[in-house]
């Protein structure tokens, strides 16, 4: 639950106010958009995107040490 907790708070502060919620609340803000569809693509991607994250971090960690990638994301 702790690592959970981590990554849930370290995610979402890392997503507040960033392009993705900005191109997000235009298209929830659109006359005849529906809000429901606009959660579920939006949430989809980062979805999408989270899971890219994990396969890629994981393939990664096979190859690089664990202390250069976290230094490297940390520069990044």
């Amino acid at each position: 639950m702790k690592s959970f907790l981590i990554v849930f708070g370290s995610v979402f502060l890392a997503e507040l106010g960033d392009k993705t919620q900005i191109a997000t609340f235009l298209f929830a803000s659109e006359k005849g958009m529906n809000k429901f569809l606009v959660f579920l693509a939006a949430a989809s991607a980062l979805v999408s995107t989270s899971a890219l994250a994990v396969v890629l971090g994981n393939l990664l960690s096979k190859y690089v040490s664990p202390n250069i990638v976290k230094t490297a994301s940390g520069i990044v």
